[in-house]
Parts: structure tokens; sequence; C-alpha cells
């Protein structure tokens, strides 16, 4: 339960979950006609969430070498202001996490250890850097970096448009495949060839509500040189534009976690 918990919200900030009343998108686009990667790329931004705050339950399964744990999630998102997660067993939480742009906050019922810091946690986690606006967008079916900071160039691959840089970043390779029938992510895989890692985002299907586009079902892959880690995602409600609270406060007499 220790182990379970101690990567439960790391996993959850990867998430966004489905609606009631909804119906699955996948690319049913027959044929996929050449476009420019400046045409994709402003579809892919046409279709940004407009609503400001997402409530959701959905079911995380956590695999790695070691172990395989399935997880309740609730989400609760106030866009481009505050990430708030709590998650559990058995109908008990377990542990409640906070990210906002400036830090990331998390603690454990279990084992009473919490954590208050920047991002480093995250982005060890999954072996890429990240802060709050690639956290969230990695929720929202949007590409992790902003596409249109660069130039890009589009080949149809797989029934999808791949957008690569014309010139990668130094430090590290990217790659996002669109989907051609709602200008979402379909994929999008970054390659840190120096640290032999990879992080693979791969959103299986999509939903819809009000016109408005969700992932559905997503696998995240995290591959080191000495680890798989493996997150699949069941997406069970999400609702918009409700009012929400975000409670969070470390109790007393938690120790706090080290990254040293």
């Amino acid at each position: 339960m220790k182990s379970l918990l101690k990567y439960t919200l790391l996993i959850s900030v990867l998430v966004l979950s489905s609606c009631k009343s909804t119906k699955n998108v996948t690319s049913n686009v027959l044929e996929v006609k050449e476009m420019s990667s400046k045409k994709i790329i402003k579809r892919h931004y046409k279709n940004e969430l407009p609503e400001k705050t997402v409530l959701a339950k959905m079911k995380v399964r956590y695999e790695d070498p070691n172990q395989t744990q399935n997880v309740t999630v609730k989400l609760r998102m106030e866009v481009d202001k505050k990430i708030w997660i709590s998650a559990g067993m058995f109908g008990i939480t377990g542990a409640k996490m906070l990210i906002t742009p400036d830090n990331v906050k998390f603690y454990n019922t279990i084992d009473n250890t919490y954590f208050d810091g920047d991002f480093e946690i995250l982005s060890n986690f999954l072996g890429t850097d990240l802060d709050f606006e690639k956290v969230q967008n990695l929720l929202l079916g949007q590409a992790i970096y902003d596409l249109k900071d660069g130039r890009y160039s589009s080949e149809i691959e797989a029934k999808n448009y791949l957008l690569t840089p014309k010139k990668q970043k130094e430090l590290f390779d990217l790659f996002f495949w669109i989907n051609p029938s709602n200008y979402k992510v379909a994929k999008q895989h970054i390659i840190q060839e120096e640290k032999n890692q990879e992080l693979t985002i791969d959103y299986q299907s999509y939903q819809t509500k009000n016109n408005i586009i969700f992932p559905k079902d997503v696998e995240i892959i995290a591959n080191s040189e000495d680890k798989i880690t493996k997150i699949n995602i069941d997406y069970k409600s999400v609702e918009l534009d409700k009012k929400l609270s975000f409670p969070f406060k470390i109790p007393k007499g938690y120790k706090e976690i080290s990254l040293d």
C-alpha cells in the first residue's frame, strides 16, 4: 500500500476523464489529405478547452517491473491555476496533491509524509522536464510543448499527421501525431538519448460532450535504461464549469520527503 501511494499522485497528474452522455470519437478519416504544418497547428489550438473548471473521476492502472496497482482517482482543475488530486483504495483517501504554476505539494496519510517543492519530483518520475502548463496540456490532449514556438515539418503517418521540429531541441527529440478527425494529439513522443529515456503518451480514443473534445483512453509509457513504467487510464465521469473548492492542508507532524 505504501508503494502504491508513493506513485499514485505522480501517475494521476497525467489523466483527464470522460463525460456522462458522451460518445466515443476515433479517427474515421478514410483518406488523410496533405496539409501544411501551419494549418494543422492552427486547428489544433482551435480545439483548446474553453471551459474554466473540470471535475473528474477515474481509475488508474500502474505497472512497473515490481508491481501492478489499481487506484481510484478524483481530479479537480481550474484551468491555468490549479490541479487538485485525491487518490485512494477501498474508499479510503490515501494521498492528496495540489499543483499550481509555482509548486507541487502532496501528502500521504499512510506513512505520514509530505512534499512541498518544485516540479523536479514529477520531471524525475516521467523522465522529462515538466511544468504546470505541460502537465495541464497532457491532461487536455494538447501538445505538451508549444507548437507555435518554432517551425515544424508535417507528413502523413498511420492516418495521422506527424509533426516534427525542423530543428530538434538540443537535449531531446520531439514527435507529435495529430488526429485528422479532431486535431487533438493522437500521440506524443519525447526521446532523451543522452539519458536513455523515452516518454510516450498515446491518446487511444477521444469523446465529446456539448462539442467539447476530451481524451477517453490513454496509455502512458515512461522508459528508462533500467525500468519501464506503464500507466493506463479508465475514465469514469467528468463535469465542466462547476464551482469547485480545492481543500488542501498538510497535517501537522508529517515528515517532509527529500529528493536527495
